[in-house]
């Protein structure tokens, strides 16, 4: 069958490229929609200030009329600057199982790759870190997270026949919440807070998160620098996350760790799972999306997801990430939590992946950065 494929250019091509992947997986309950007002905004500059040092194309591919799949091309200036690359991302990339269709939709990426003197193609990658990014390749038969790429098992066959191969990938783990805090977490707690002279600080509501976003971003900078094609997080970007997920935040789950001197050193940040308000609003926000946005923050939920833990440099091997975990393990279980999802962690993060030795946990996702030359 002839596959067609298309540059995403008009106000039905957006909407259609948004919705293809909430069509596809449907009966799937382990896809976790995106909302789609995030998505196409995505994709606008006076919406999305990473595309003031990215550049970005979509592309849509049609069999018969109908769409049998999707990819973005993005060309992230920064991220080549910082790491000396020449290289275009690849994002967004779903399709049927047809391989005339995925290297149909590869081929135009990679083509605007070549015509922009590049060297090679790497992805899924979204415009920053804090965009979803690694395909999955293990744990098919679990939910996915909110922010978290779910695809079909046979992704991974598509993309070695188009000839790529690992560059890096992601481990994802389920921690076990027990039923009464860890006597050693908390002594190790206590003695790195005296050790150290710091001290906790927890939000008591969003105002207060406000007041301190600036300042957990920073960390996030410092933290996240040397991570798999990373980029600074502008002030632009930092105010537009901000305004995006401020309203799903749960205060009670936000911790900053602070020095003698008052300065952040550290910070963690989870939010009870959104997955049953995404799947229940299938990634709309009206006409009642927006409510079960609103009260999943609140609501009781068995599952926590982590979203991020940062710790300046210096204050890295110091013991503070034990104080954060513990910090949000007892908050969780006094909610009632019975179960944490780690996110993806880069598969070299031994000091990160080294803190759920202390819980009952599983390493149960694994996703990929895969590279092809050009």
């Amino acid at each position: 069958m002839r596959t067609e494929i298309v540059e995403v250019v008009t106000k039905r091509q957006e909407k259609e490229f948004v919705k293809f992947p909430v069509d596809m997986y449907r009966e799937n309950l382990n896809y976790i929609p995106d909302l789609l007002n995030d998505e196409l905004e995505a994709f606008r500059p006076e919406k999305n200030p990473a595309l003031a040092f990215c550049r970005a194309k979509r592309f849509l591919a049609y069999q018969n009329g109908k769409v049998v799949g999707r990819i973005a091309g993005i060309v992230n200036m920064a991220a080549n600057e910082k790491w000396g690359t020449k290289r275009i991302r690849y994002s967004r990339f779903d399709f049927i199982d047809d391989m005339d269709v995925s290297r149909a939709l590869m081929d135009r990426v990679i083509e605007w790759g070549r015509l922009e003197g590049f060297e090679e193609i790497h992805g899924p990658m979204g415009f920053c870190d804090l965009d979803q990014e690694g395909m999955l390749i293990e744990g098919f038969d679990r939910p996915g997270m909110f922010y978290t790429i779910y695809n079909h098992p046979y992704y991974i066959e598509h993309m070695e026949a188009l000839g790529f191969v690992k560059d890096v990938d992601w481990h994802e783990f389920r921690i076990t919440i027990p039923d009464k805090p860890d006597p050693y977490m908390k002594r190790m707690s206590d003695i790195v807070l005296k050790r150290y002279k710091l001290s906790v600080q927890t939000p008591k509501n969003k105002k207060e998160i406000k007041e301190i976003v600036q300042t957990l971003f920073e960390i996030v900078n410092q933290a996240y620098d040397k991570l798999y094609g990373t980029v600074t997080l502008t002030p632009e970007l930092i105010e537009k996350y901000y305004k995006q997920f401020i309203l799903l935040v749960n205060p009670e789950y936000v911790r900053l760790v602070r020095d003698e001197n008052n300065r952040a050193v550290g910070f963690g940040l989870a939010l009870p799972s959104l997955n049953k308000a995404a799947v229940k609003s299938r990634g709309r926000l009206f006409p009642f999306g927006w409510a079960r946005f609103l009260t999943a923050p609140k609501a009781k939920s068995d599952v926590l997801d982590l979203y991020l833990i940062g710790v300046v440099d210096e204050m890295r091997n110091k013991g503070v990430p034990a104080i954060l975990i513990n910090e949000i393990a007892e908050t969780a279980i006094r909610n009632g939590v019975k179960y944490a999802e780690s996110g993806p962690e880069l598969e070299t993060n031994d000091r990160v992946q080294s803190l759920w030795k202390r819980f009952e946990s599983e390493q149960h996702k694994k996703r990929r950065c895969w590279i092809k030359k050009l």
